[in-house]
């Protein structure tokens, strides 16, 4: 804190604002001055702005209008704008332009100005000051700069991770003999953004495989990352473990050693076939149990649910097995399904998948894509999250 003023340092004060000169207190200003008439012939131009503009006065006064010394850009705005904005107004604030200077360089400038007017009403002058807005403007083009910058690398990491995520999910599941397996994945709005459903189905040996649907938390290039350990550990730890929970159970233990704070749900389906009957051991890490149509009854969940993949230091999955006969059919899907919502708020819910489910008997496309067309219906086209359905049917019609 400064010291308080005393008595001298008071008079002092006051002394040099009594010796002020006005001509001075114009000339340097920290500002530039000019007066025009209203035509916009310079009359009055201080020395701060011949300073900065390197013009003359005697080049400037009676001779140029202010205009004059804007560039083609700025004069058309100052006629479309500025001038008009003064005529009807009175004045004109923060006007941002560029005055050309003696030497050719442009001189980026906030213009105020004030229209003075007679007793009459009659314009009489226009009274300008000027502020060097050099280094505003050179922050504002740094601005600009530093958010492209953002933009293009934000462009380029959605790029990369769109490019990786079609990678995670297949074209077309593969041919299974014996089974029909359909599958349908639907990003998100308007699918620029990468989420984080994904599925696989792929083959451990002879009539022995695997069907995983997953869902990472979160959007962006993090989540296509976790998503891509997600398939490959999974592929790696099937080889080696027969159990879907053990399965499980190693991507878990991978997924907390990963440098990442996402976590997913999985369901994992084995797929056997022995004595050409198909047996399914399906296991679930905090996914919605997949739906187990057979002939003749209605679609029920199947499963136990488990915990959550890469989330907790305990974790239990449960192994269920179930045995498929011609016509039964296995639907694995995403929570982009059943917590599908209407603007009102209301949950598209697990009662109306299984209606879908239940009345359409057919392919596993059909019955694949009925779901879909479903649940974008009941959203109005307007998808807030992926959706991501797999469904395995066993080929052929049930014994009389």
């Amino acid at each position: 804190m400064g010291a308080p003023p005393v008595a001298g340092d008071d008079e002092a004060f006051h002394e040099a604002l009594r010796r002020d000169d006005p001509e001075l207190l114009y000339d340097r200003a920290p500002c530039a001055y000019l007066s025009t008439t209203p035509d916009g012939t310079i009359v009055r131009v201080n020395e701060t702005f011949l300073a900065w503009t390197g013009h003359r006065r005697e080049d400037l006064v009676g001779r140029r209008r202010f205009v004059d010394l804007l560039p083609v850009g700025d004069r058309i705005y100052h006629e479309t704008h500025y001038a008009p904005t003064l005529r009807m107004q009175g004045t004109a604030r923060e006007i941002a332009l560029e005055v050309v200077c003696a030497d050719g360089r442009r001189l980026p400038v906030l213009v105020n100005s004030v229209l003075d007017r007679d007793e009459d009403g009659t314009p009489v002058a226009i009274r300008t000051a000027a502020f060097d807005a050099t280094e505003r403007r050179r922050y504002e083009r740094e601005m600009l700069a530093t958010m492209r910058r953002a933009e293009e690398s934000e462009a380029r990491a959605l790029q990369l991770a769109q490019t990786l995520q079609q990678t995670l999910i297949p074209p077309a599941p593969p041919h299974i003999p014996g089974l029909d397996v359909a599958a349908a994945y639907r990003p998100a709005g308007d699918g620029r953004h990468v989420g984080g459903d994904f599925y696989d189905v792929f083959q451990v040996a002879t009539d022995d495989w695997v069907v995983v649907l997953g869902d990472v938390q979160g959007k962006g290039a993090e989540a296509a990352v976790v998503t891509a350990l997600a398939r490959h550990t999974v592929r790696a730890a099937a080889v080696d473990h027969a159990s879907p929970s053990d399965t499980l159970r190693v991507f878990d233990q991978v997924l907390r050693r990963a440098e990442t704070e996402r976590f997913c749900t999985v369901v994992l389906v084995r797929l056997r076939r022995r004595d050409g009957v198909w047996r399914a051991t399906v296991a679930c890490g905090g996914h919605p149990r997949p739906l187990l149509r057979r002939p003749g009854r209605r679609p029920e969940p199947v499963g136990e649910h488990g915990s959550l993949i890469g989330l907790l230091s305990e974790v239990r999955f449960t192994d269920t097995e179930v045995t498929l006969g011609p016509g039964d059919a296995l639907v694995l899907f995403t929570d982009g399904v059943t917590e599908a919502r209407q603007r009102r708020g209301t949950l598209y819910g697990s009662g109306r998948l299984e209606d879908v489910v239940d009345e359409h008997r057919g392919s596993a496309a059909d019955v694949t894509e009925a779901i879909l067309a479903a649940v974008m219906t009941y959203q109005r086209d307007d998808a807030r999250d992926d959706i991501a359905v797999v469904t395995v049917a066993v080929d052929g019609s049930p014994a009389a």
